[in-house]
C-alpha cells in the first residue's frame, strides 16, 4: 500500500476537523431516535470532503472509493446518538466546552469521540487507490436503545464484511470480548387479600425468594476475559395503591451479563428451574462476542502494545454476525455521566492509533493473500 499522504503534515488537520465536527454533533440534541439533524451534520462533513454518502433513515454510509468487493471489507462504525443528560450536570449539556485539556458536552464521549476519530481515519483511507481492503463507515442510531433502526436494519443492505472496528471509549484498548445483555421480566404470582386479616398469599414475598436466588447464584463456568456471568435485579413494583391490600403480583426486572460459556437458553433453563415467578425474556439480540487472538486485526493491535480485555458492557458489535474489536479513544467510566467530556489528546491519539492500526492490518493481510 502507498502512503497517499504524510500522515505528519495532515494529523493536525484531520484533529481540528474531527473536533469541529464533534463539537457541532454536541450542540444539537440526538437522544435515540431524534438523530436526524446530527445525521445531516455528519452527511455534509463528508460531502465537503468530497466523499459520496448514503442515507437510510438517521443512518449514514460511506464506502471507500475504490471499493473492490474481491477484497477484504471492514467496517468502521460508532453510533451519533445520545442518552439524555440526567440531573446532575453543572454546564449546559448541549454546549461544547473546552477547558484543562478536556471538551465538555453531552456525547463528547459516548460515542462523540470515538465516532469522529473513526470517521477522520476513513477520510485518510478513503482515496487511496491500492489498499488491500475496503472500508465501509455506518455512522448509526439508536445505539443506546438497541433500537431496530441502526445497525440492525443497515447491515442488510451492506455488501459482505469481513469484519469491523466498534468505535466506543475504551481508553484505546482493545476489547476483544463482550459480555452479552439477557434481560428476564418476571412476575411472582399471589392471592389478593386484607392486610389486617392476614388473608391471601403475598406475591413480594414470593419475589424475594426469587431475588434472593438471583443475587446468590453463580454460574459454573468463568471466562478468561468477561469473568462470570452476572445477574442484577434491576427494579422491583406492584400494582397496589392501597397500603390494606396484600398484592396479588410483583413485578420486578432482571439484568444478566452473559460470558461467551453460556447461550440465552441455558441461562433461561437455570432461573427456570430455579425460581417460581413467571419468567418473560425481554430482549434476547444482544448474544456475547468474542474475536479471536489470531485475528488480524487483534495481532495489528497487538503490534502496537494495545492492551486487550474483556468488556463487560454490550455495543452494536453485539448484532453484527463477524468478527468485531471494540476500541476508541475516552472512557467507558464517564459515559451517561453529569458533565461528560473527553479529553483532547484523546481524540488526537485515537485519530492515530486507529490510521496505525489499519495500516499494521493492511500489512498482514497483504502477506496473508500473497
Amino acid at each position: 500500500m502507498k502512503e497517499a499522504i504524510n500522515f505528519n503534515d495532515t494529523s493536525n488537520k484531520l484533529f481540528a476537523d474531527a473536533l469541529q465536527l464533534l463539537k457541532q454533533l454536541i450542540a444539537i440534541p440526538s437522544f435515540s431516535k431524534e438523530e436526524d439533524k446530527t445525521a445531516d451534520v455528519i452527511e455534509n462533513f463528508l460531502k465537503e470532503k468530497n466523499i459520496q454518502t448514503k442515507r437510510y433513515l438517521n443512518n449514514v454510509l460511506a464506502v471507500s472509493k475504490y471499493f473492490d468487493e474481491k477484497k477484504f471489507t471492514v467496517l468502521l462504525n460508532s453510533h451519533h446518538d445520545t442518552v439524555k443528560p440526567n440531573a446532575g450536570y453543572t454546564n449546559n449539556p448541549f454546549e461544547a466546552i473546552e477547558k484543562d485539556g478536556k471538551l465538555f458536552g453531552l456525547g463528547s464521549n459516548d460515542a462523540g469521540g470515538p465516532l469522529v476519530a473513526l470517521i477522520a481515519a476513513f477520510v485518510y483511507f478513503y482515496s487511496i487507490e491500492d489498499l488491500p481492503f475496503n472500508l465501509i463507515l455506518a455512522a448509526t442510531a439508536e445505539e443506546e436503545i438497541s433500537g431496530h433502526e441502526g445497525i440492525e436494519i443497515l447491515l442488510p443492505q451492506l455488501p459482505k464484511i469481513d469484519c469491523g472496528i466498534v468505535g466506543e471509549p475504551t481508553l484505546m484498548k482493545m476489547a476483544i470480548a463482550e459480555k452479552g445483555l439477557l434481560v428476564l421480566d418476571c412476575i411472582a404470582h399471589g392471592v389478593a387479600g386484607h392486610a389486617a386479616r392476614n388473608e391471601g398469599v403475598n406475591a413480594i414475598y414470593k419475589a424475594m425468594n426469587d431475588i434472593h436466588w438471583f443475587s446468590t447464584f453463580q454460574f459454573e463456568k468463568t471466562s478468561a476475559f468477561l469473568g462470570p456471568v452476572h445477574m442484577a435485579v434491576t427494579s422491583i413494583i406492584t400494582k397496589n395503591k392501597a397500603h390494606n391490600i396484600v398484592p396479588s403480583e410483583c413485578s420486578f426486572v432482571v439484568d444478566i451479563r452473559v460470558n461467551e460459556f453460556y447461550s440465552f437458553d441455558d441461562i433461561i433453563e437455570e432461573v427456570k428451574k430455579n425460581t417460581i415467578s413467571e419468567i418473560m425474556p425481554r430482549s434476547t439480540r444482544l448474544k456475547p462476542s468474542f474475536i479471536e487472538e489470531t485475528h488480524p486485526l487483534v495481532i495489528a493491535g497487538s503490534k502496537m502494545g494495545l492492551e486487550s480485555y474483556g468488556s463487560p458492557t454490550c455495543s452494536d458489535g453485539a448484532l453484527m454476525n463477524f468478527p468485531t474489536l471494540k476500541i476508541g479513544p475516552g472512557d467507558s467510566a464517564r459515559s451517561h455521566s453529569a458533565d461528560e467530556y473527553i479529553f483532547l489528546d484523546e481524540i488526537k491519539d485515537g485519530i492515530e492509533k486507529y490510521i496505525l492500526l489499519l495500516q499494521n492490518f493492511s500489512k498482514i493481510i497483504s502477506k496473508e493473500f500473497v
